[in-house]
Formats: C-alpha cells, structure tokens, sequence
C-alpha cells in the first residue's frame, strides 16, 4: 500500500523533485519491503518528456570560445529561453547520426553552472539518461544560462584529438545543451564561437558577421546546428570543386603545415571529376551548398564522418605529396560524399529519430554503409582519384579479408550491423572470429553482386546506376530525410530489374559460407587468386596502417616493432599458439625484422623448414616453429578469359 501511494505521488510531481523521490525510494524501500520475501525492484524512473514536433519558443544562443590551444578546453555559454517558471529538462546529445551508437562524449562535459536572472539553478541528473539534466525554472525568469567547458582529448588514449596548435574539429553536439520534449528540427539555435587569431574556417553554416575575432552564423534547427561541424586552421586552402556548377562545392583543406596543402592540376581534376560523376550517377543533390572538410594531419584524428552538406575528413599528411603511394586513402572523399544521398537523405527508418538521445536502430547498415562502400570506390576510379588497377587491387583485398572471415561460420552478416551497439568500435581481440563492422565491405560485395547480376539479367541495359538514381535521387534541391524500410529496397530494385530480390538479399544477409559472397568477382569477369607479391594498392593500406599484413600466410598482421595486432582464428599462427598484444623477437635465429621475416616464409615454401620464432608475452619468452609452406600470399584479380569485362565497365567514367 506503502510503495502504490509513493507511485501515485511520483508521478504528479515535476521531473526534478520526481527524480529526487526516486533517490529518496533507494533509501526507504528496505523498510517498505520488510514483511516481503525477497527483494523487490524499485519502481522505474518517470520517464523523460517525449519529442514532440512542435516548435520551440525562442531561439537559443550558444558562444563557444576555442582559443585555449594549449589546454584544449572548449569554452561554452548557452543561453535557452523559456516560456515560464516550472520543471524543465536539458539534455546532452548521445545517439549521433553517423556514428550509430551511443557516442556523445558526455564523460567530456564538465564545469557545468546553470543560472536564471544571475542566481544558480541546481540541476539533477537523470539516474537513467544520464544525459539529461532536471532543472526547476523559478518564476519570473525568461531565460536559463548554461555555462560549462567541453575538455577535449588531450592524448590519444582518451580519444580523438580535435585540437592541435595548428588546427580544431568542432563538433557542436560535444558543446551544446538542449530542450528535451522537442523534435530537435523544431529548436532554433544561433551559434558563435571565438577562433585564434589568423585562423580560417570551413563550415556548412552559413555566417552571420564576424566582428571582435567571433564568428557568429544564422539560426538553423538543432540538428543541421548538429550536421554542420566546423574545421578552423592555422593553414587552410579553400579550393572550388565545382566552378560555375549550380551550387558551391568546397574542398576545405587544412594541413599541420603549409607545404602540404599544394595540389597538382591532375589530383584537381580528379577530385572536380568526383562531384561530376556523382552528379552522372545520382541526378539531384540534396544540399544547397556543400563543404568538404578535410585535415591532413598526424596530430589531429583521423575521421571519416558524414552529414548533409558537408562531411570531416582526415587522413594522412602527406596525401597530395605522397600520391602515388597512398592509394589506400584516396575513396574516403568519395565515400563520404556519397552519404550525403545515402544515409543522410535515404536514411533507414530505425536509424532516423526525433531526437539525439533516442536510441537508433541499425539493421539496414548494409544499405546505408554496405552501398555507400561500394559507390564510394566506384567513384573514386570514375573520378581518377583511383586507377582503374588500383580499384581493382582494392576490392581483390575487401574479397580475400571476407572469404577468410571464419566468424561467419557462427554469425550472419546481417547481425553485424549490432556492432556499434555492441561493441562501441572497440579494438577486438580476434576480428575474424568475432566479425566487427562488416556490413560496410561484405556490404560491398553484395552490392556488386547485384550489380552484375542486373547487367546480366537486363543483357546490359540496366545497372545498380538505375536503382542509384531512383533510390537516392528522387526530389532534387531537397536536403531533409526521406525514410525507408527492406520492402522499399527490393520494390525499387524489381522496378529496375524483376528479379527474386527479397530472396537474393536475404540469402546473402544470412550466409555461413564457406567463403564470401564472390558471385559478383565470378560474373564481372575476375576470379581471386594468391601471388607471392603485395598489389601496389596493398602496399599502400600497409603504409596507411603501419603495419606488416602477412593474413593469408602466417595469419598475422604486425606492427613496426614487432608486435602482433591481430591473429588470424585457426590461422599457422593461432595454432602455435600466438595471439594478439604478444611480440616477434627474432626470426630463425636473427633480430626481428619484416623484410626477413618474409624471407622466411618464402624459404619455407615447398618442403622448407618451419618458421622459427622467438615470441615475448610479458615477462615470458618462448620459441615456436610454424609450418607453412606456400609462401607469402597476397590477394589480386585475375581476368577470367572469355567472359565480359562488367567490372571494368562498372569502374569507367560516365560521360
């Protein structure tokens, strides 16, 4: 009788003083359930005020100051208008569009003082959605001040560094509060924010005025003030992808230091041709204008993030000096900007919410990731950002990671899409027994084989084009969200090409194998195969990574020093038993050293002698042999003789 009045007065109350009855609860319930059995569960929190799509009365204004380099402190101070005096609830964006998982960084956010008319306001945190923050505004007051600091990452180990001397990623979700009860596209919000002095700036907001060092831009709705990231720089080039076209398209490039930012007319021309091929492909745009960021760095983060009308970029340093040798770099623009039809606007229904602490759901990431792979490297080689070798070394990679992925003899495919739920892109202790996020690249595979088999099917006359242009490129200029489900992907799919699409991607989805789904390679008119030479494209990745990949030998792939970053499941090296983290010492009897350690392996082929290596884990040391004997491998394409060339007609420039 006790615990069914405190229910009833829980839920006449505000938010903040229902919160605070449910702490109180944790303390009395013990005396409450004393006549009782056992335990019995307290009741569950009230839950917190739904979206509704309603606008928000008032604009919002949020001053961020990012001129604390040293310290990498964000400076932030919201000011929320309110309508009158009563209970109110601000929350931290956490479910971000992009990322697919809970991934605000709210262990970032402190300092927070919340004030009305000059006098502190204590808040409460939801003991649930911590995210959220309980508030009572006291009567007479217009406004609430929010004042706290966003602490960016100061070393790799506590996650992306978004601030080096020479440059920021500003990510407005990190330093803004707002409004629960609200679709966030109903929440007008007016953002400004206090650069270094000198600094540029790439944004898809579009500015205000700028005056006393502080850039101030027009209001937008809370989740294009969320889509639109700025990067800002010491050294930036600002470069026009679209000359004449019919909206901008900017190529925002910022450097750890100026001479890496000198583009060749030909690296130029290839990245112009991207935006047109994208145009041949998809025949609308969903943005007004759009902005690369792009950040050659090896002191801020590496990202690849997607959004509307613009998307952050960050690889190497060297990109433009390097060109040649960074093959492995040079889809990212291209899958990005394919997201801003993929994804963005045709976005899963699952995935799309009202809010940013909604939890999303993941299962069409196979469209949404596995397709956007598959245009991104198409793209690139219609682009010349790839040659058409090199794209062809690519996927002969993504094939041979998926046909020796032995998870799938216990997991589908279509589960990994719960990857980012599951496991937060931690680094996995055994990637190919595990999966990880696998629905991008055996996405891609599927989607060539789909692509294939419409050319087959329709004798040449339809594509996966077709069904880029109906799917992504319906309602031209318009850059909101068009949802969908499964049946609106095959229904479009039949459209193009009548086939048994549902069962086609459902089979594929579930496979156990044995090996990839490879019928796409087989009627392009190319067979995988093993040589005892890395592609120029494989070099590449290793370059980009670091490390020494030696998968389809040993089944080991190892850093510079030595140490093993990954074990292949029931690979030579697994069953000597070798796992990651542990560390090569010395190769048949000499110093650890990748050029002989490879030699190794190939004096082993045929009836060679084992392997022999001296391994440390921790504080122990051990020797193990390993017998192998067919040499190094690495993956390539071979054209099968006879058949029709569809891949390379799929990776040739539209006109």
């Amino acid at each position: 009788m006790l615990l069914r009045r405190q229910r009833a007065a829980i839920q006449r109350e505000s938010p903040l003083k229902r919160a605070v009855f449910v702490f109180a609860l944790f303390l009395i319930a013990p005396a409450a359930l004393a006549q009782s059995v056992g335990p019995q569960p307290l009741p569950p929190s009230p839950a917190l005020p739904a979206p509704r799509d309603i606008a928000y009365p008032g604009v919002l204004k949020l001053a961020v100051d990012a001129t604390d380099l040293d310290r990498r402190i964000f400076n932030v101070r919201e000011t929320i208008p309110v309508a009158g005096a009563g209970p109110m609830t601000l929350l931290f964006p956490r479910w971000l569009p992009g990322k697919h998982w809970q991934a605000g960084e709210l262990y970032n956010l402190a300092g927070l003082i919340i004030t009305a008319g000059g006098q502190r306001v204590e808040w409460i945190r939801d003991p649930v959605e911590v995210g959220a923050f309980h508030v009572e505004v006291p009567a007479g007051a217009t406004e609430l001040v929010a004042e706290f600091q966003y602490l960016s990452p100061t070393a790799p180990d506590q996650g992306r560094i978004v601030i080096t001397p020479e440059m920021m990623d500003v990510q407005w979700n990190n330093m803004a509060l707002y409004p629960a009860g609200y679709f966030t596209r109903q929440i007008q919000v007016a953002a400004s924010i206090r650069l270094p002095e000198g600094w540029s700036y790439g944004t898809a907001l579009e500015p205000a005025q700028t005056a006393d060092g502080v850039v101030s831009f027009k209001p937008v709705g809370f989740d294009t003030l969320v889509d639109s990231p700025m990067y800002a720089g010491r050294w930036m080039k600002k470069i026009d992808l679209d000359p004449g076209g019919r909206s901008r398209v900017t190529l925002n490039v910022m450097a750890d230091d100026p001479d890496l930012l000198d583009i060749t007319p030909k690296q130029l021309e290839a990245h112009r041709a991207m935006v047109a091929q994208a145009d041949r492909l998809y025949g609308a745009r969903h943005y007004d204008h759009y902005d690369f960021l792009f950040s050659l760095s090896d002191r801020m983060g590496g990202i690849g993030l997607e959004h509307q009308r613009s998307s952050e970029d960050g690889t190497l340093p060297r990109y433009f000096l390097d060109w040649d040798k960074l093959a492995a770099t040079r889809d990212l623009l291209a899958h990005e900007y394919t997201h801003s039809w993929n994804g963005k606007y045709r976005r899963p229904a699952d995935l799309w919410t009202p809010n940013f602490n909604t939890p999303m759901g993941d299962s069409l990431l196979w469209v949404y990731e596995g397709q956007t792979q598959y245009w991104g490297f198409v793209l690139a080689a219609r682009s010349g950002l790839l040659t058409r070798q090199e794209a062809l070394d690519a996927i002969a990679s993504t094939a041979a990671t998926y046909d020796n992925r032995v998870g799938r003899t216990w997991r589908q495919m279509s589960d990994t899409t719960n990857d980012p739920v599951v496991a937060n892109r931690r680094p996995l202790p055994w990637t190919s027994w595990q999966r990880s996020e696998d629905y991008y690249s055996e996405g891609q595979l599927i989607w060539l084989d789909a692509d294939t088999l419409i050319r087959e099917q329709s004798k040449g006359k339809k594509s996966l084009d077709d069904f880029a242009r109906a799917f992504f490129g319906v309602n031209d200029g318009d850059w909101s969200q068009l949802t969908y489900q499964f049946d609106a992907v095959v229904k479009t799919l039949n459209a193009v090409q009548p086939y048994d699409w549902a069962g086609f991607l459902s089979t594929r989805l579930a496979s156990h194998g044995p090996g990839a789904p490879l019928d796409g390679l087989r009627r392009g008119g190319y067979r995988l195969i093993y040589t005892n030479t890395p592609t120029s494209y494989f070099k590449s990745a290793e370059l980009r990574r670091k490390t020494t990949d030696l998968t389809y030998s040993l089944g080991v792939v190892l850093n510079k020093d030595g140490e093993l970053i990954a074990v292949q499941w029931d690979g030579p090296a697994f069953k000597a038993g070798l796992t990651a983290s542990q560390k090569i010492i010395a190769v048949n009897g000499m110093s650890f050293d990748a050029d002989r350690l490879k030699n190794g392996i190939e004096a082993a082929r045929g009836a060679g002698a084992p392997v022999e290596l001296i391994i440390k884990a921790g504080e122990r040391y051990r020797t193990v042999r390993i017998p192998w004997a067919e040499g190094l491998r690495y993956p390539r394409l071979e054209r099968i003789e006879g058949t029709p060339d569809l891949l390379g007609d799929i990776l040739t420039p539209r006109h």
